[in-house]
C-alpha cells in the first residue's frame, strides 16, 4: 500500500490513460465499449476519482466520450471527423517528412530500418495487435526524429484517433501494403529525396483513407420501395 501511495495518483492516472490508449490502438477496445469506472478502479486498485481523472483526459484527447448519467464510452468518430483527421495528418506529415529528408542521419536511418524489420516480423506472424501498434508508431518515430516533442505529441494523438477510426471504418486494408509503403518512404529518406519521400507519404495516407468505408452505399429507393405485386 505504501508503494502504491508513493507512486502518486498522477502516475496512476497516466498508467490508466496509456493502457486504454494502447488497447484502442491495438484493437482490443472497440468503439462504443463502455468503460465502467468501478471495474477500471478494481483493475488498477485505485479510487474512482483517479479513474475519472484518466477518463477526463481521454475525453480531451477525443478517444473517450463522457455521457451524463450513462458514463464513459470509447468514442465513435463520425465520417466527417475521420475525413478531417486524415486531412490534418496529410498537411502535418508532408511538412514533417520534407524537413526530415534534409536532416536525417545514418543512425536515424538504422533506427527506422530496425523498426521496419519489427513491422515485417509482426506482419508475417499475423500478430494483429503488434503490427497495428508498430505500423501506427512508425509515424510517431518519424516525428521524434525532428527533436520536436510538441510535434510528436500531436502525431501520437492523431495516430491514436486514426486507429480508432480504422476500427470503425477499415475494410480490406492490407498490413503488407502499409508495411511496403513504409519501406519505400524510408528508402527515399535515406536518399534524402524530399520530393519522393513527401509524395510516398501522401500516397500512403491516401491509400489508408481509401481503404476506409467512409462512403457507404445508400440504398436505391426504387429497390427499397418497389411496389408489391398484389395480383
Amino acid at each position: 500500500m505504501a508503494a502504491q501511495a508513493s507512486a502518486g495518483p498522477g502516475n496512476t492516472t497516466e498508467r490508466i490513460v496509456a493502457a486504454i490508449t494502447t488497447a484502442i490502438v491495438e484493437r482490443r477496445l472497440m468503439p462504443g465499449t463502455k468503460l465502467a469506472e468501478q471495474k477500471i478502479a478494481d483493475i488498477f486498485k485505485v479510487s474512482r476519482t483517479v479513474v475519472r481523472q484518466a477518463l477526463n483526459q481521454l475525453s480531451r484527447d477525443k478517444l473517450v466520450t463522457l455521457e451524463p448519467a450513462r458514463g464513459a464510452f470509447v468514442a465513435q468518430p463520425s465520417v466527417e471527423e475521420a475525413r478531417q483527421v486524415f486531412e490534418v495528418r496529410q498537411m502535418l506529415e508532408s511538412a514533417m517528412v520534407k524537413r526530415l529528408a534534409a536532416s536525417i542521419t545514418p543512425a536515424q536511418v538504422a533506427e527506422l530500418r530496425e523498426h521496419l524489420r519489427a513491422e515485417q516480423a509482426a506482419v508475417q506472424r499475423t500478430d494483429v495487435p503488434g503490427r497495428t501498434h508498430l505500423l501506427a508508431d512508425f509515424h510517431v518515430v518519424l516525428a521524434r526524429m525532428l527533436d520536436n516533442e510538441v510535434l510528436a505529441e500531436m502525431l501520437r494523438d492523431l495516430v491514436s484517433r486514426s486507429s480508432l477510426i480504422s476500427l470503425m471504418y477499415q475494410s480490406s486494408l492490407s498490413a503488407e501494403q502499409s508495411q511496403a509503403e513504409h519501406v519505400a518512404i524510408v528508402d527515399a529518406l535515406e536518399r534524402r529525396d524530399a520530393r519522393a519521400a513527401t509524395r510516398l507519404l501522401m500516397d500512403h495516407l491516401q491509400s489508408v483513407e481509401r481503404n476506409l468505408r467512409l462512403n457507404p452505399r445508400v440504398a436505391d429507393l426504387a429497390d427499397v420501395l418497389r411496389p408489391i405485386d398484389t395480383k
